[in-house]
């Protein structure tokens, strides 16, 4: 068998390599190229040199939806993984009802950003006009707190399922061993839990990190980028860029800004691995 995948794998390689260049890599380069460019249709393409970059880099508009987004993903990371990994310690414990609280938080992941982003709207506009305070589109504070409600709702759920599975990974003989040199919960948890489950955290500070700088359904559905732009995020103001407005010159600006956001995803959650894979511990 081994000999046959050995002398096949071309084979076998094929379909998931064309899969790959057709999916992903050959439109990242042409929408790599389409950002050089001042287009209408993409087969009607101008070449417009670095115009786009300059218009997209002065920007105030995307700068501040730069910023924006940065703070989002800051606060919604830092307490979503706090409060997942809160849960999935009460969770590993020996309680009643721990499948039930495991199923209720992780329902809110399997409904639709769009779904969630109007639900959400409803009840905080709600909120809001009972305490007499502005909607969440006429105040962009309202509205930046309203995407962390709604992404910590929808996000803790599934960071915890990976916590949990995390924490029962570790083996039981360290936390035996520590107990029976007198080891307090807190230093069990700061010396041998916490380190032992870092590729969990690893993976959860992944997904939090770039799910929150990607955030675009929720951000289109609870407050559309009201007041102004003041609540847009980068995603967002992309789309807004690249479909609201008219002219050759905005597709490019928009294509030139979706690639600037691509290098940014990809720049931050690489450093962000690179940090906490150096902290995992082998077992």
């Amino acid at each position: 068998m081994e000999k046959a995948i050995r002398r096949y794998w071309p084979i076998f390689l094929a379909p998931t390599a064309a899969a790959f260049v057709i999916g992903f890599l050959y439109p990242f380069m042409h929408g790599l190229y389409l950002s050089f460019c001042k287009f209408i249709t993409i087969d009607r393409a101008s070449w417009n040199g670095l115009k786009n970059y300059i218009y997209a880099l002065q920007d105030a508009s995307f700068r501040h939806a730069f910023w924006f987004t940065a703070a989002f993903t800051v606060v919604s990371t830092v307490l979503i993984n706090l409060a997942a990994f809160a849960i999935a310690l009460a969770l590993t414990r020996a309680i009643r009802g721990t499948n039930l609280f495991r199923t209720v938080y992780f329902m809110p992941n399997l409904i639709g950003g769009i779904v969630l982003g109007y639900i959400w709207q409803i009840l905080l506009n709600c909120v809001l006009s009972l305490l007499s305070k502005p909607l969440l589109s006429l105040d962009a504070t309202y509205g930046f707190w309203g995407l962390i409600i709604l992404m910590c709702w929808q996000q803790i759920g599934y960071m915890m399922i990976i916590y949990i599975a995390g924490l029962q990974s570790i083996p039981s003989d360290y936390l035996e061993a520590a107990r029976i040199d007198g080891a307090s919960s807190w230093q069990i948890l700061w010396r041998i839990k916490i380190p032992n489950v870092m590729p969990s955290i690893t993976i959860c500070l992944f997904l939090t990190l770039t799910n929150s700088f990607k955030l675009f359904d929720q951000n289109l559905a609870l407050t559309g980028g009201d007041p102004n732009h003041a609540s847009e995020m980068l995603a967002l103001n992309i789309y807004d860029t690249f479909y609201n407005r008219s002219g050759a010159q905005w597709k490019g600006y928009g294509q030139a800004k979706a690639v600037i956001f691509c290098l940014l995803v990809i720049a931050i959650s690489s450093i962000q691995l690179r940090a906490t894979r150096s902290k995992e511990v082998q077992q």
